[in-house]
């Protein structure tokens, strides 16, 4: 027998998500001082943001295969704080990277661009977060509509997207973004009727 969770529950590990989420952030104001980054902790910060944000994000895309198969429809409150913490996770990734590691040097980021891949995927997953953080608003979500889900189906894009980026910025090493990646895989294969509905969708149009 399932225990029903109660909204209690909820709000107490709504309160732990963002502890949990703060916290580790907060880290960083001892560990930087401290020496514990390394002698160069620019690229130590940089790593340790992106990471935390992609383990957010697969926690994100965990919740509802938890609450389906626990029957636990109450856990599908946890998305939302997960998601906007992984966007601020990713977006101080990005701020890091742009300010301490570029200086805000506005050609050199233009030639990054040009001639590092890894980074446009970084780039592309972080404008859809943030797409998705700003309209997870309740007001915006009332005003989209039926297209809030549509948008908000590109988090499955995210997902394949932030372990690539991971994978093709390392200069060596790759089994870590290799199980990251098979992961986010294994949180799509239950989706993936879903994902595929509206290309049958087209192609059944085109055949028409």
């Amino acid at each position: 027998m399932v225990l029903k969770l109660k909204p209690s529950h909820i709000s107490g590990l709504r309160a732990l998500v963002h502890l949990g989420s703060l916290g580790f952030l907060l880290w960083l104001g001892y560990a930087l001082p401290a020496g514990l980054l390394g002698g160069d902790p620019v690229p130590e910060l940089i790593h340790y943001l992106g990471k935390g944000a992609l383990n957010l994000l697969l926690l994100t895309l965990l919740v509802s295969p938890l609450a389906k198969r626990w029957r636990q429809g109450q856990l599908i409150k946890l998305r939302r704080p997960l998601g906007l913490w992984c966007m601020v996770w990713a977006l101080l990734h990005f701020m890091v990277w742009l300010g301490l590691d570029l200086q805000f040097d506005w050609g050199l980021i233009g030639g990054e661009l040009v001639k590092r891949r890894y980074i446009v995927v970084g780039m592309v997953a972080l404008l859809l977060l943030l797409a998705l953080g700003i309209t997870s608003l309740p007001a915006l979500q009332r005003r989209l509509g039926a297209a809030w889900q549509k948008l908000h189906n590109w988090v499955y894009a995210v997902a394949l997207l932030v372990p690539v980026h991971y994978w093709w910025s390392l200069k060596s090493g790759w089994l870590e973004p290799l199980i990251y990646l098979l992961l986010a895989c294994a949180l799509l294969w239950p989706r993936r009727e879903k994902l595929l509905r509206p290309w049958r969708l087209r192609w059944k149009a085109k055949e028409a």
